[in-house]
């Protein structure tokens, strides 16, 4: 029988997939809005009401972004010597002969990763209540648009890249969303340190 070990809990997994729901939603309208596609408004019943719905999917995925400082801010702010290591051999991931150094609970390209995502989702996330919310305030109206559009680009090319190291890249990795438990022999190879924490009472999962 394969030993599993806890990685996510039941209310990471929902926030996370609150976020990813939502994220490809505002996305897809994105692109309406962007390009005026008609086939995207007329999806969502026109453009009045996607606007309309545009806005609460931000309301969605706003939320789970301000949930997700709870679960990963600390860990992705926390860097050691094992960190500078493993951005001195990019992860590996360009050459399996590399030795990478051991991890914690994630790796220093998930909190880099996730540290990116996190002020660029703020971007979009501000900008957006401002246009909606300040409509008639037409200076930071306009700023706003330049960084809700500035974001927008960079997250739709974190997207595809988180889906793919989610998934392809890193076999195992998508079951912690669904079952939030993984292998034992897999987190002890990927994440040493942190199963010897946890194996040692000091971190809670």
């Amino acid at each position: 029988m394969i030993k599993l070990i806890r990685k996510a809990s039941a209310f990471e997994i929902v926030n996370h997939w609150v976020m990813a729901i939502s994220c490809i939603v505002l996305a897809v309208q994105g692109y309406g809005f962007l390009f005026h596609i008609e086939g995207i408004g007329s999806f969502f019943g026109g453009f009045a009401t996607m606007r309309a719905l545009h806005n609460y999917f931000g309301i969605a995925f706003s939320a789970a972004l301000f949930s997700s400082l709870f679960l990963y801010l600390r860990e992705a702010v926390t860097f050691d010597a094992d960190d500078m290591r493993w951005l001195a051999v990019l992860g590996g991931y360009l050459s399996h002969k590399v030795t990478t150094p051991p991890m914690g609970k994630i790796n220093t390209g998930q909190k880099l990763f996730y540290l990116a995502i996190l002020a660029f989702g703020m971007g979009i996330a501000g900008s957006g209540f401002v246009i909606w919310l300040m409509a008639s305030a037409k200076q930071p109206v306009m700023y706003s648009h330049l960084i809700h559009n500035v974001s927008f680009v960079v997250l739709m090319f974190a997207l595809p890249a988180h889906v793919y190291l989610g998934t392809f890249a890193n076999p195992g990795t998508f079951r912690i969303m669904i079952y939030g438990t993984v292998p034992y022999d897999w987190a002890r190879t990927r994440h040493p340190k942190w199963v010897a924490e946890m194996e040692s009472g000091e971190h809670k999962a």
